[in-house]
């Protein structure tokens, strides 16, 4: 089994071309992974999903501590084999849900408490546990425990939350039991505040991490505040480490964030837009319930060697969105995460040939928001 590591191949200004490799296999970056929060990448198969060009999937640590239970999943020989994937697995940390299920949810300094969405039933979180969780699913890039902060807050509110994700980072540091071909990623917090993000990343590089994370970013301050806080904290980052944004997001968002110095993604809006009828292409985003597409006998992209447009038309699929029939879904789901990982993969070559600039202009000349 190969150790964790991160090797940078190429530059294009701050731009990265690399590769990740894992205790189960490597992944190219800049890479989007496809989110499969319950162990399931929503209405597309595991070598579907493959057939995307997707190397590495994320799952969530609150959800499935939830149902089936880490228990079960480490009983039935770890996450991999239990959704049938051999590929490299992201486990985020369940910090997120603290923010997004704030209802629901107390947090202290031992940890979060959580009312489950389910059913109601009382649990709790704490770095440590989470560290446990993680391993017990068998993840090979596990996430420190942190606190997700909301927008928009008081510099003194995201001061403290950012304090208390340094501290639970430094136990969940502690906890996390080294093994060959895993990992551990720090989040960096801090809200709009860079001299708070600078904090951070100063307090995570020196407890010493396998690869840094920017978390509490997409959650409402749009993406120009997002692309100056990429751009500044980038030089500072370490650059023999991996830089994950969490949660990002739009094509546009991606191209913004790797030009900046970005190597890794995940975002739910390539199955969520396929589940809502939307679909992107190298056009735009379209939207399959307009009637102008019921008689249209194009693909949804011409240029797309997808399965959905290699074997149905728009008229199809727009029938599909307007009977809610499930293969809609499915095949729009298939096409988007196709679409996301050619755009991946064109930002890679586009970085290997120093033309990452041309590529830019190139997609925002030909990509509408809304059609």
């Amino acid at each position: 089994m190969a150790n964790f590591n991160f090797q940078l191949n190429k530059n294009d200004r701050a731009a990265r071309r690399g590769k990740i490799t894992t205790a189960h296999g490597t992944f190219e970056t800049p890479a989007f992974m496809a989110v499969g929060t319950a162990a399931t990448v929503k209405a597309v198969k595991p070598d579907d999903v493959r057939a995307t060009g997707t190397e590495c999937i994320l799952s969530n640590t609150y959800h499935l501590m939830l149902r089936p239970g880490p228990e079960r999943i480490e009983m039935l020989g770890g996450l991999h084999k239990f959704m049938n994937w051999d590929g490299p697995i992201l486990t985020d940390s369940g910090g997120f849900q603290a923010m997004s299920l704030k209802k629901l949810s107390t947090v202290s300094e031992e940890g979060i408490t959580f009312k489950s969405h389910i059913d109601g039933s009382k649990h709790s979180l704490t770095p440590e546990k989470t560290i446990e969780i993680q391993r017990m699913l068998n993840s090979d890039i596990s996430m420190v425990l942190d606190e997700c902060t909301s927008f928009p807050v008081p510099k003194e509110e995201a001061a403290q939350s950012m304090r208390l994700s340094m501290r639970w980072a430094q136990r969940s540091r502690e906890a996390f039991t080294e093994r060959k071909g895993y990992a551990l990623f720090g989040i960096i917090q801090g809200g709009i505040y860079l001299d708070l993000r600078k904090q951070s990343l100063a307090e995570l590089t020196s407890i010493g991490f396998d690869g840094y994370a920017i978390g509490g970013l997409a959650v409402g301050e749009g993406q120009k505040n997002m692309f100056s806080l990429v751009e500044k904290l980038g030089p500072l980052m370490p650059p023999e480490k991996p830089r994950y944004l969490m949660g990002v997001g739009k094509p546009e968002d991606l191209i913004g964030a790797v030009k900046r110095g970005i190597d890794m993604f995940d975002c739910v809006l390539p199955t969520r837009s396929g589940r809502t009828n939307q679909a992107f292409t190298r056009m735009g985003e379209v939207n399959l319930r307009n009637a102008r597409h019921r008689s249209d006998s194009n693909p949804l992209d011409p240029h797309c060697i997808c399965y959905t447009c290699q074997n149905f038309c728009r008229a199809y699929l727009h029938h599909l969105a307007i009977t809610k029939e499930i293969l809609g879904a499915v095949l729009l789901s298939q096409h988007n995460l196709h679409y996301y990982q050619e755009l991946m993969c064109g930002m890679r070559k586009a970085i290997e040939a120093k033309e990452f600039s041309n590529f830019e202009a190139e997609f925002k000349s030909n990509y509408r928001t809304k059609r």
